[in-house]
C-alpha cells in the first residue's frame, strides 16, 4: 500500500472512531491535465472508474454547504522542470482572500507520491479538529 493510501485511510481511520455520524466529501478539481485522476488513483485502493467535472474554485467556496470548509489544494507536477511554485499557484488563486476557512496549498507530484502524505496528514487534523 502506498504512502498516498495510508493518508486517506488514516483520515477515515480517525473519523471512523466518532460516535456521531460523519458525512465526509472531498471535492477535487484542476486544469485539464492537472493529474487529477493519478492523483485519485494514487489515493483510492480501488480504480476510480467515475470522474465528474466540477464547478471552478471561487463558484465552490461561495456554496453555503461548504461554508468554512478547510481546502487544500495540490501543486501537482512538482518533479518537472516547468512546475510552477507553491507560492505562486496560491496568489494565482487568491488563496489570501479566503479568510472565512483554513487553507493549505501543498506541493506535491501525484506520480512520486512526494507530498501526498503530508497533504492528507493536513485535511485530517483539520477535519477532525472542526469536528471537536
Amino acid at each position: 500500500m502506498g504512502e498516498a493510501q495510508k493518508g486517506l485511510l488514516s483520515v477515515l481511520q480517525q473519523l471512523k472512531g466518532s460516535t456521531e455520524c460523519v458525512e465526509l466529501r472531498i471535492v477535487l478539481l484542476g486544469l485539464d491535465n492537472a493529474g487529477k485522476t493519478t492523483l485519485l488513483k494514487s489515493l483510492a485502493s480501488e480504480d476510480v472508474n467515475t470522474i465528474t467535472p466540477t464547478q471552478e474554485l471561487e463558484e465552490l467556496i461561495d456554496e453555503e454547504n461548504l461554508k468554512g470548509v478547510p481546502v487544500l489544494i495540490f501543486a501537482n507536477k512538482q518533479d518537472l522542470a516547468t512546475a510552477s511554485p507553491a507560492s505562486e499557484i496560491a496568489e494565482g488563486l487568491n488563496l489570501h482572500t479566503y479568510r472565512d476557512r483554513q487553507w493549505q496549498i501543498q506541493a506535491c507530484s501525484a506520480v512520486s507520491g512526494e507530498g501526498v502524505q503530508d497533504g492528507m496528514n493536513w485535511i485530517c487534523n483539520n477535519i477532525v479538529n472542526k469536528k471537536k
